[in-house]
């Protein structure tokens, strides 16, 4: 049996017309080339939102990025709470303003060493509880 290929051998277009065999001519080009142009109502009727803006951006002065700190990580925040005043220990417990120190939040991973009190703007649920049972 001839191939396909070689059954065409010696005629110009191989069966596909003048212009289908060249690129992606039959197709009227590759993806969304002609959406602005010749394929334009198909664009309207399948895909009518594929050109414009959509939403919109929120401004970043809008936008707050807080500084969290999880229950583990206080005792490593001892020595920089000594500097700048925030620590202190009364009766056995250890006193720490996060807030003087720039932390927005408190959240609860980790362990809980020792006794704390702790002054935050924002603590999660879990770390008030393990602050709450270390006491």
């Amino acid at each position: 049996m001839v191939s396909r290929t070689r059954q065409f051998r010696g005629q110009r277009t191989h069966g596909r017309g003048t212009k289908a065999g060249r690129g992606a001519g039959k197709r009227g080009g590759r993806g969304n080339a002609g959406l602005h142009k010749h394929k334009f109502k198909s664009m309207l009727i399948y895909a009518p939102d594929h050109f414009g803006r959509k939403g919109f951006k929120r401004p970043q002065r809008a936008i707050e990025y807080p500084v969290a700190v999880n229950v583990g990580e206080l005792p490593d925040l001892v020595p920089l709470l000594k500097e700048k005043g925030l620590f202190t220990s009364e009766g056995g417990h250890n006193v720490a303003d996060l807030t003087g120190a720039g932390i927005d939040r408190l959240l609860g991973g980790g362990r809980v060493e020792g006794k704390w009190k702790v002054k935050v703007s924002h603590a999660s649920r879990i770390a008030r509880e393990k602050v709450e049972i270390a006491e």
